[in-house]
């Protein structure tokens, strides 16, 4: 019997302080120092250099970056980025030159 083919692949992106994303994928589309790749499961294995731009996966989502590394070998993507910053209902920007003329004023940002 036929073993079944596994058309996904698993793609972990992280920096140094955290990890952002990790789970099966079916693609993962790149913005190189050479220009742009799309990784599929069972590709070439791949050493890269990513620029300024968004990791897309799955074409659903995106992950802003500044730049990065990609390994992909045995259906295994490692990239560690630098990523851009994102505004998080955790952190807090400065006010200074955000001030309210009215305190029950509300702005969304």
């Amino acid at each position: 019997m036929a073993a079944k083919y596994k058309s996904t692949f698993k793609l972990s992106v992280m920096t140094p302080e955290s990890l952002l994303y990790q789970g099966q994928v079916e693609s993962a589309f790149f913005t190189g120092d050479q220009g742009e790749y799309e990784i599929l499961p069972y590709h070439y294995p791949v050493l890269g250099i990513l620029s300024s731009g968004n990791i897309i996966i799955n074409w659903r989502e995106a992950v802003p970056i500044k730049f990065g590394l990609l390994r992909f070998f045995a259906n295994d993507c490692i990239v560690l980025v630098e990523e851009l910053e994102r505004l998080r209902p955790d952190k807090k920007k400065k006010t200074d030159d955000m001030a309210l003329e009215d305190p029950d004023e509300k702005r969304i940002i």
